[in-house]
């Protein structure tokens, strides 16, 4: 067995490509932005004041709720979005382990 098939045998690889998949677009860092900026915020405030489609924004924010940046919990017929500064602080740690050994 390689040591690329034990990686993603383990997950680890396919974890950060959702995450790094995440970042990886203006929109989804955009997102990210204006929910730091806000805090928890309804998923309608959030197109509406970006002037973005329902659909795309909800596509969007799929993505950063699959890689785990964000939470998301449901009041009511509203979900609200908020950053999980705990996954972005260990990404942020890792990526900067990772810069530094090289």
């Amino acid at each position: 067995m390689s040591s690329v098939t034990k990686l993603t045998g383990s997950g680890k690889v396919d974890t950060a490509a959702i995450v790094l998949r995440a970042f990886a677009h203006p929109l989804r860092i955009k997102l990210l932005s204006y929910i730091n900026n806000h805090g928890k915020i309804n998923v309608n405030k959030i197109y509406g004041s970006l002037n973005l489609e329902q659909s795309i924004t909800s596509q969007h924010l799929r993505i950063l709720r699959d890689a785990g940046l964000v939470n998301h919990e449901r009041e009511g017929k509203f979900i609200f979005y908020s950053l999980n500064y705990n996954k972005l602080d260990h990404i942020s740690h890792a990526v900067k382990n990772f810069l530094d050994t090289q």
